[in-house]
């Protein structure tokens, strides 16, 4: 088996949208989400995590290891049932999994580490197994070693509503009245996000397993999550850099905040209204905590 990772990791990630909408929100009919109180454009950490697990599943097509549990259109019990065949477990029995448990008290560790093993999303982010959490197993929680924050914009956004037609109309007796239909999109003309994460090398070592090249294809598919994802509705969206601080040790050698503190985007003079990822400066301070490297990836 792989071993998992040895160093701790913090990270941060720069995207940008144009003419698009990164992160609607459903209650507030499919808007692009903004912080009212400042006006700043937010993308939720689970959106993010989605356009991750989107990408390991298109680069890896269900090779072994590199399963996805969280997808579109598979319930979540469906996988949950893959552990309990491994394990010889019939998941349709009445009380199965406590039976199971009574018999072998080993089975909480022995089903996270089958689900760890084959699922990388699990592996990565962790997961409620509820099928787990129902039987009273305490595999059911698995926290994951990489966790992420909302994506919040360097600069307030301005959602704009664009009218548009469609000639195809839905009924026929729709037809008879008028000769197109009506309806609306939210776009914002620009916006540049900033994402901040973390991964943990003593979650990985204790829980799931986490290794260096689970931690390659996470760097891989951060840099490359819009790239097969792209749609009429999100616009032009792209990941502009990954800059990545590596500590020395398991546990760290410095606070996440001042790393991320050490990453300046600074809007240039002479721009009063962004339109492009050129309109901004990037830099890294070179005085960096002792124990810390970093590495800038586009």
């Amino acid at each position: 088996m792989t071993q998992a990772i040895k160093n701790r990791y913090d990270f941060v990630i720069l995207f940008d949208v144009e003419n698009g909408n990164p992160n609607g929100d459903p209650d507030a009919g499919n808007m692009p989400r903004v912080d009212p109180e400042t006006g700043y454009g937010i993308v939720t950490d689970v959106c993010l995590k989605r356009k991750i697990r989107n990408y390991v599943e298109v680069a890896k097509e269900d090779e072994a290891g590199y399963q996805i549990y969280i997808k579109d259109q598979v319930p979540l019990n469906r996988s949950d049932k893959k552990a309990l065949e491994y394990l010889g477990i019939d998941a349709d029995a009445k009380d199965a999994l406590k039976v199971a448990k009574k018999d072998d008290p080993e089975l909480d560790r022995k089903i996270r580490d089958f689900m760890c093993q084959n699922f990388y999303d699990i592996r990565t982010f962790g997961a409620v197994m509820t099928t787990f959490v129902k039987g009273a197993l305490n595999c059911g929680q698995v926290r994951g070693p990489v966790q992420l924050s909302f994506a919040r914009s360097v600069d307030p956004v301005l959602p704009q509503e664009v009218a548009i037609t469609r000639i195809a109309i839905t009924t026929e007796a729709d037809a008879e009245r008028k000769g197109t239909e009506m309806g609306r999109k939210y776009v914002i003309p620009y916006g540049l996000y900033r994402a901040e994460g973390y991964v943990s090398a003593n979650l990985a070592r204790k829980t799931t397993g986490f290794s260096e090249e689970d931690l390659q294809l996470l760097w891989q598919a951060i840099l490359n999550m819009f790239e097969n994802d792209h749609s009429a509705a999100r616009g032009k969206m792209a990941v502009r850099e990954l800059i990545v601080f590596k500590h020395a040790s398991e546990l760290g050698n410095a606070p996440a905040y001042k790393l991320f503190d050490a990453v300046q985007v600074q809007r240039k003079a002479d721009v009063i209204a962004p339109r492009s990822y050129h309109d901004y400066t990037v830099s890294v301070s070179e005085d960096l905590p002792e124990g810390i490297t970093c590495e800038r990836m586009s």
